[in-house]
C-alpha cells in the first residue's frame, strides 16, 4: 500500500497561507532605539563610522524621540556624551548631566508615550575609558557598582523609566536596586546588559560614544565570546539579585545564548544589535552588495526567532517603516 507524499510546499504556494503559519512575527512594538546625546552640542553631529545615525544636542532630544514614537516605537535608550571626563566619572552621576537633562526632557513631553530607558555605565565619563574606576591600574569592581549605583538614582530623580546597567561588575544589579529601593525609586526597573561579551562588534559604539579604553582592554569584566557556559551564569547571577531584563549582547553573533537563555529562564529577555552588526550591513549595502532592508528584516526576525521579546536596534526607525511598508 502507497501512501501520498508530504509536500511541505503546498503550505508555502500563496502569500496568504504563508501569513497563516508564519511562526514569527516583529513589530516596530519590538524596538528600543539608541540615542546618542552630547553635552554643549550646537547642532547634529553625524557618526561617521555608523550612516544615518547622529549625536545630538540636547534641543534636539524631543523632535528626534517625537519622530520615534510616531513610528509606533515604544522604548528609547539615551547614552550621553559629557564635555568633560574625570577619574570619578563624576559627570554620569550629575543631576544637572547631560543624560538626566535628556530624561527630563523627554518625559515632560512624552512621559506616557515613550519607555525612558538609560545606560549606567562609566566608560563614557572616566578619563581611561573603561567600565569601572581605576585603583592600581585596575578596573576596582566595589567602588564601581558604588557609582553605578548613583548614576541609576541620579537618572530616576531625572524620571527614567528603565536603567540598564551595562559596566558588566559582579554585584552591580543587587547594588542598583538596593539603592533604587532606598531611594524611594522601587518602581524603576532594571534591565542589566547581564552576558556582554568582549566583542569587537562594538568599535563603531567606542567612535559614536568616544569611549574607547586609554589602556588595555576589557577582558577582565566582559563575558569571554568562547564560553556559553559563563555566559549562562552570568544571566543567573542577575536573575537572582532581582534583575526585571536580562539582556544579551551583542544578537547576531550569540544567537545560541539568546536562545539558551530563552530555554533556561522565565524572565524578560532583550538582545541588543549593536554598532558593528548595524554598521556592517551599512557598508555592505553602499557598495551594492546586499539589498540594505532584506538583510535588516533577515537578521532582526532571526534574533526574534531565537527568543527575544525586545530588540535594541540602530536600525529601529528604519525597520519600523518597512514594517509599516513606507520603505
Amino acid at each position: 500500500m502507497s501512501f501520498p507524499a508530504r509536500r511541505l510546499r503546498r503550505l508555502r504556494r500563496s502569500e496568504k497561507i504563508r501569513e497563516l503559519l508564519q511562526e514569527t512575527r516583529l513589530s516596530p512594538k519590538d524596538f528600543i532605539c539608541p540615542i546618542f546625546v552630547q553635552e554643549n552640542l550646537e547642532k547634529r553631529q553625524k557618526v561617521e563610522s555608523m550612516p544615518d545615525i547622529e549625536r545630538l544636542p540636547l534641543n534636539e532630544i524631543v523632535r528626534e524621540v517625537g519622530a520615534i514614537s510616531d513610528l509606533d516605537i515604544p522604548a528609547v535608550m539615551v547614552f550621553g556624551l559629557p564635555s568633560k571626563k574625570d577619574d570619578a566619572g563624576s559627570a554620569a552621576f550629575d543631576e544637572k548631566g547631560i543624560v538626566q537633562k535628556a530624561i527630563s526632557e523627554i518625559k515632560k513631553n512624552y512621559g506616557e508615550k515613550m519607555v525612558i530607558m538609560a545606560d549606567v555605565c562609566l566608560c563614557q565619563y572616566t578619563s581611561s575609558g573603561h567600565c569601572g574606576l581605576i585603583k592600581d591600574n585596575k578596573v576596582d569592581n566595589d567602588s564601581s557598582i558604588e557609582t553605578l549605583t548613583k548614576i541609576a538614582v541620579s537618572q530616576a530623580k531625572a524620571g527614567v523609566d528603565v536603567v540598564s546597567p551595562s559596566a558588566m561588575m559582579d554585584g552591580q544589579v543587587a547594588a542598583i536596586r538596593l539603592g533604587l529601593d532606598d531611594a524611594g525609586f522601587s518602581e524603576v526597573v532594571i534591565m542589566s546588559h547581564s552576558a556582554k561579551h568582549r566583542s569587537s562588534f562594538y568599535a563603531p559604539f567606542r567612535d559614536a560614544a568616544d569611549c574607547a579604553p586609554k589602556f588595555g582592554d576589557r577582558k577582565t569584566y566582559q563575558v569571554p565570546y568562547t564560553n556559553l557556559m559563563e555566559a549562562i551564569r552570568e544571566v543567573e547571577a542577575d536573575i537572582k539579585e532581582g534583575v526585571d531584563i536580562v539582556m544579551i549582547k551583542p544578537a547576531l553573533a550569540y544567537l545560541d545564548v539568546i536562545a539558551e537563555t530563552k530555554r533556561r529562564f522565565n524572565v524578560p529577555l532583550s538582545a541588543y544589535s549593536v554598532s558593528g552588526e548595524y554598521a556592517l550591513v551599512k557598508a555592505a549595502a553602499n557598495q551594492g552588495w546586499v539589498k540594505e532592508e532584506d538583510i535588516v528584516s533577515e537578521i532582526l526576525y532571526a534574533i526574534k526567532r531565537a527568543g527575544a521579546d525586545m530588540i535594541v536596534t540602530y536600525f529601529a526607525k528604519s525597520a519600523a517603516k518597512m514594517l509599516q511598508g513606507n520603505l
